[in-house]
């Protein structure tokens, strides 16, 4: 008797009404907040449109998408109960779960900015990652360090 066939878990997301990206339609409904998704569609837009005027770059996506590929972690840790002790394995980090990282790491990062609108929060995150700077970025690379200190514990991974 044949298995159940599951569905795919990842949902299929229409592209953005501005730039026709998904990857800015997955921030977009990450910084939404109570449904509010004009309002989120808004800030995004107008943060990204001022951090490219801050840097003097002409096309705001670009922007995005190299602050985004500035975020992306590579490797990441994951607990492990071997023996009676629990060890920290480092994975490299694929696809989807790529994705979901650097969102969430942003939209954290850009709501801990205190003192300013959300839109410029957004602004400056984007002007700090795509300058390899900023707390995104920096909690990028911690995840990295953790990964690379804890690299003699590969070989219990799968």
């Amino acid at each position: 008797m044949p298995r159940k066939v599951t569905k795919s878990l990842v949902r299929d997301i229409p592209a953005d009404r501005m730039y026709n990206s998904v990857q800015v339609q997955r921030l977009v409904n990450r910084v939404m907040l109570n449904g509010k998704k004009q309002l989120a569609e808004r800030l995004v837009y107008n943060g990204m449109q001022k951090a490219a005027d801050r840097l003097k770059v002409k096309n705001p996506l670009d922007v995005f998408e190299q602050a985004m590929k500035n975020v992306q972690p590579q490797v990441e840790t994951r607990s492990r109960r071997v023996g009676g002790a629990n060890y920290q394995i480092p994975f490299e980090v694929k696809g989807q779960r790529q994705n979901h990282l650097t969102m969430m790491w942003f939209v954290a990062a850009a709501r801990a900015r205190k003192g300013m609108s959300m839109e410029d929060r957004i602004a400056l995150e984007l002007v700090d990652a795509y300058n390899n700077t900023g707390t995104a970025v920096k909690k990028r690379e911690d995840t990295h360090k953790m990964a690379e200190a804890n690299r003699a514990f590969a070989h219990f991974a799968r």
